[in-house]
């Protein structure tokens, strides 16, 4: 479809390196959304292909899907739901949000809205935060404690991913890490697929090691693999920055840099060399 183009405004559709070297007209991928891992970063800055992305327009979508996750699992409405449809009236003692301890790791654009949703909107809330060291304090507040991920793990009652996917991130969340975490508490994931092992994160959930999981991001997408089969799961479909504004939002940017590309003007949001370099690593693994 994209053969004879200069510039593409690219949603999550893979571009690989077979996909950039059957377009050698391509000049521009203008990427809707924050996450880089469908295009192939190597190929492209080996071609001399200009890249961007629009990496703050999801980001209140995410974290509010995030809040409303939270609330699902801790109050079980997912779950109390497909019950009461399969005929059973029972009522679930859950906990509030501001009686919780929620665990955010990763402190970036997203992590720290959500981290601001919770402190202004749930009084008493505890969290408990990690993230890169150069990170550790961009959001301040007395509810925040930063600790290491393995106190985040024993003591939260939610855990909340926000980190890319990078070599240090692919298989964050197995088995491991899962057995740490108490039998009540519960994991979401929006940020990326890869970031949990969805065969580990199965197999604990069946046996009921721990309470349930909240999975909008997958390492295969359309999804069809054993959590579907897990019924302590709320599962969604890459719908994290899927509102009407935020859409919006995005994929106008994303065109306002293929203009800016056209008129020979620079990007607002190029892709930082930061990412190349992670690309760079997880080329190795």
């Amino acid at each position: 479809m994209i053969r004879g183009y200069e510039i593409v405004i690219a949603g999550t559709e893979p571009i690989t390196a077979d996909v950039i070297a059957q377009c050698p007209d391509l000049k521009a991928i203008c990427r809707v959304g924050i996450g880089l891992d469908s295009v192939d970063l190597l190929e492209a800055q080996r071609r001399g292909i200009a890249l961007s992305f629009t990496p703050d327009g999801p980001s209140p979508a995410v974290a509010e899907l995030t809040v409303g996750l939270i609330v699902d699992l801790l109050r079980q409405v997912t779950a109390t739901d497909r019950n009461l449809r399969n005929g059973s009236w029972a009522r679930y003692h859950g906990r509030r949000i501001s009686e919780s301890t929620i665990g955010v790791i990763g402190v970036g654009r997203i992590g720290g809205m959500l981290i601001n949703h919770l402190v202004n909107g749930f009084p008493n809330v505890r969290i408990l935060a990690n993230d890169l060291p150069e990170r550790t304090g961009r959001v301040a507040h007395e509810a925040i404690t930063w600790v290491d991920k393995e106190t985040i793990y024993r003591e939260s009652d939610v855990i909340t991913l926000h980190v890319p996917l990078t070599a240090s991130t692919q298989n964050l969340i197995t088995r491991s890490e899962l057995a740490m975490m108490k039998p009540t508490s519960h994991i979401i994931n929006t940020a990326r697929g890869g970031i949990v092992n969805e065969q580990d994160l199965a197999a604990i959930l069946r046996d009921g090691s721990i309470g349930g999981a909240a999975i909008d991001v997958f390492e295969e997408e359309p999804y069809a693999g054993p959590l579907c089969e897990v019924m302590n799961t709320v599962l969604t479909c890459h719908m994290g920055s899927m509102t009407q504004d935020c859409r919006a939002s995005m994929e106008i940017e994303a065109t306002r840099e293929a203009i800016r590309f056209m008129k020979g003007e620079p990007f607002v949001s190029p892709v930082p060399e930061s990412e190349y370099e992670l690309a760079a690593q997880m080329a190795l693994l």
